[in-house]
């Protein structure tokens, strides 16, 4: 990626957009940062550089960049994947719906070696992977999944002619009706918050908010609307920006058992065509932008 982070010099620091004083004392820090770091693991010295939050929101991006890539400067992607940037804390990493579930699961399917999302999210991952029956049975309950008719078992491997298996099969399900339905685990009350929003454009505007039993309405609305015109397995376009009227129809389209066709908003018309006449679309949900000039 270029010279590595103890090659970077004060000369380095004002090209990336420093003052020549605070060049120096930059340059002191960084290498008092970089040799208090445990060991040369390049995510261990960055880890320490945004724990001493070395690099301050102020400073120039061309700085940041400078320090994150010569940090990086040996990392071999193609092994290891992108270098990490970020790195959660603890109560951060508990925040997240997989840190929830390791902490309400994790000492339960680990025993004594669990201790927190991060220092046993390996461990969970490998459980994951030799488990897939025991693991995939708490994410069905945690995400609110529920069969009209439940699969004969998580993952089958039974017919060797399927590489990689069969998921859930003999199932069938709706994930728009999962969605929609209150559930006792995980608390999802009708007065439960579905959907949280502003219209873009409208930043100094109030945040508006749509209820469990709200966007339910709205999209039985919409779902009853398309059921009453098209038969079950057509396909149904949308061709609009990802608003609350989107979510509505997209959810709409699923519950009514239609094929949701997605179209970028950005695309240009021939591109648009081209979808439709592929996807062999019945219908398309789009939006027309109206400008009005005063003069």
């Amino acid at each position: 990626m270029g010279r590595s982070i103890s090659a970077v010099g004060v000369a380095d620091l004002v090209k990336a957009g420093l003052a020549i004083e605070e060049a120096k004392k930059f340059h002191r820090v960084l290498n008092e940062t970089v040799s208090g770091a445990k060991g040369s693991d390049p995510r261990e010295v960055w880890r320490e550089l945004l724990a001493r939050k070395v690099l301050k929101p102020w400073y120039p991006h061309g700085l940041h960049q400078l320090v994150y890539y010569s940090v990086y400067a040996d990392w071999d992607s193609s092994t290891n994947g992108p270098p990490i940037y970020w790195f959660p804390s603890l109560y951060q990493s508990k925040q997240t719906n997989l840190g929830r579930l390791l902490e309400n699961y994790g000492s339960k399917i680990l025993g004594e070696s669990y201790k927190d999302p991060i220092t046993s999210f390996s461990i969970f991952q490998k459980f994951s992977v030799q488990h897939p029956e025991a693991y995939w049975s708490i994410v069905l309950k945690e995400l609110s999944v529920s069969f009209h008719e439940a699969p004969k078992c998580i993952f089958d491997t039974t017919d060797k002619s399927k590489h990689g298996g069969t998921w859930f099969p003999g199932c069938s399900m709706n994930i728009a009706e999962c969605c929609l339905l209150p559930r006792s685990h995980p608390r999802k009350e009708d007065t439960s918050l579905a959907v949280v929003w502003r219209d873009e454009g409208s930043d100094n505007s109030e945040i508006s908010h749509m209820t469990l039993k709200e966007l339910r309405e709205q999209v039985m609305l919409v779902a009853n609307a398309l059921d009453a015109i098209f038969s079950k397995g057509d396909a149904i376009a949308i061709d609009m920006p990802m608003t609350v009227d989107a979510v509505i129809i997209y959810l709409a389209i699923v519950l009514a058992g239609f094929v949701v066709v997605s179209i970028a908003d950005s695309f240009a018309p021939k591109e648009i065509a081209t979808r439709l006449r592929v996807s062999k679309a019945k219908a398309i949900f789009t939006q027309v932008i109206i400008h009005f000039h005063i003069t």
